[in-house]
């Protein structure tokens, strides 16, 4: 396993620049990150598609707005757009059934996807702290009023992270940092917190559906030092949903496939009964192909 690398891809979908990772084979797991300034698939996923890639064909896509993918933002119903675009990033990469896993953002746009619309084609779905309500705190409010600044990605990473590392270290936040200044990534981000002071509250986009509905197999995952979650939101979550289940990460923030991957790694094998538990593949960052390797050309 050492040296391995993740195949750097780009499509056009509709028209759409589009960029995903892609490493393994066999059956689909498509992985979501979240939806904070600066995040995309590299940085949510680069400690995960290793270790997952000797069990599935791991794609892990840049949403429309982020990473590497198109800087496009529908202020009519930008969640619906976002959706749509994966949808048809599915049908492009042949993806008719598979395991969708979100953090954040992209856990709450699957759960919201399979109590409505259920535009992807999910055969189970795990959240990892995503869904549910946020706190009312600074920490939230570090996520929404960056302004762009080392500072305020500094702040960020306080928020998601309950790590030492991942809030101190001078190259992780300058990476960070330069993730989200790029052309395009800070106005896409700000453009999604935008609401119309005039528009009716009932016509906003992004009401709460009824996750009741949902009918495929949900694990949520808590991260147990969460500073934007309330403590034991993804038991409550999961009462919700028929037949779903809960599980928490400790010692963990926002991002626990992060700070913890192997425990991560063992509880979504474990759901999935797709493997044993990862202990013997150790937590490694995987080598992502420069962007000149790895073109699809469709």
């Amino acid at each position: 396993m050492d040296g391995l690398r993740a195949a750097r891809r780009t499509i056009e979908i509709d028209g759409l620049h589009t960029q995903y990772f892609e490493a393994g084979r066999g059956k689909p797991l498509v992985l979501l990150h979240g939806g904070e300034f600066g995040g995309g698939a590299e940085l949510c996923w680069e400690h995960n598609i290793l270790a997952l890639s000797e069990h599935y064909r791991v794609l892990a896509p840049d949403l429309l707005g982020f990473g590497g993918t198109a800087k496009v933002h529908d202020f009519v119903d930008g969640k619906a757009r976002r959706l749509r675009h994966l949808a048809r990033f599915c049908e492009e990469t042949g993806v008719d059934e598979g395991v969708f896993v979100g953090n954040s953002m992209g856990g709450a746009m699957l759960l919201n996807d399979a109590a409505e619309s259920s535009l992807l084609p999910a055969s189970a779905i795990v959240s990892v702290c995503g869904g549910g309500a946020l706190e009312k705190n600074e920490y939230v409010d570090s996520l929404f009023e960056y302004d762009g600044s080392l500072s305020g990605m500094k702040s960020i990473l306080e928020s998601l992270f309950e790590g030492e590392y991942w809030r101190t270290d001078p190259g992780y936040l300058n990476r960070r940092h330069a993730a989200s200044i790029v052309p395009g990534a800070w106005e896409a981000v700000a453009a999604a917190r935008f609401r119309r002071p005039t528009a009716d509250p009932e016509q906003q986009p992004g009401r709460k559906p009824d996750l009741s509905s949902i009918s495929v197999p949900v694990l949520i995952v808590e991260g147990g030092r969460d500073k934007i979650k309330p403590r034991g939101w993804a038991k409550d979550l999961a009462q919700v949903i028929p037949g779903a289940t809960s599980a928490v990460i400790e010692r963990a923030g926002h991002c626990p496939q992060i700070e913890h991957p192997e425990k991560f790694h063992r509880l979504l094998l474990n759901f999935t009964r797709s493997g044993p538990a990862v202990s013997s593949y150790p937590p490694r960052r995987v080598s992502f192909a420069p962007r000149s390797e790895g073109v699809a050309q469709r």
